[in-house]
């Protein structure tokens, strides 16, 4: 009996351990999140044409999708896997913003690549979405 107690305790202290773990790691990485927003932000503000470009909005999306991915998590202790899918989105399309007259000049194939990359992960957050109603990703047998 006083085995399965001391077993118990230790799980106690292990399970403990692992969730103050995560919500360090949650605390730190929002914060992170949070900073680089706010310097990037600050590097906006001191553009010399005084306003933001398409690149900085699309950059800000970013952090914002990382933030409530974030805070996401946090809550529900589940990571929202359409959310990097947003993120990456916004990347590749921030990525053809800035550097659309590279990609035409080495190959106008790459462009084609960039276009089809984000069908193919908009796509995928289709289906994301609708398993996710239709399977109700909530019940208990998906935890």
């Amino acid at each position: 009996m006083e085995k399965i107690a001391f077993k118990d305790r230790i799980d106690q202290l292990g399970d403990f351990l692992i969730e103050t773990f995560h919500i360090v790691g949650l605390f730190v990485i929002g914060a992170t999140i949070v900073w680089s927003a706010i310097g990037e932000y600050i590097i906006i503000m001191q553009h010399e044409s005084g306003f933001a470009s398409l690149k900085d909005i699309l950059l800000l999306f970013i952090y914002l999708e990382l933030g409530a991915m974030t805070g996401i998590y946090f809550k529900t202790h589940r990571l929202p896997v359409i959310f990097l899918i947003f993120i990456a989105i916004t990347a590749i399309t921030r990525f053809m913003v800035i550097d659309m007259k590279a990609l035409m000049a080495n190959d106008k194939f790459n462009l084609l690549i960039m276009v089809a990359s984000i069908l193919i992960l908009t796509f995928a957050a289709g289906v994301l979405r609708f398993t996710e109603k239709k399977y109700d990703t909530k019940s208990e047998c998906f935890k």
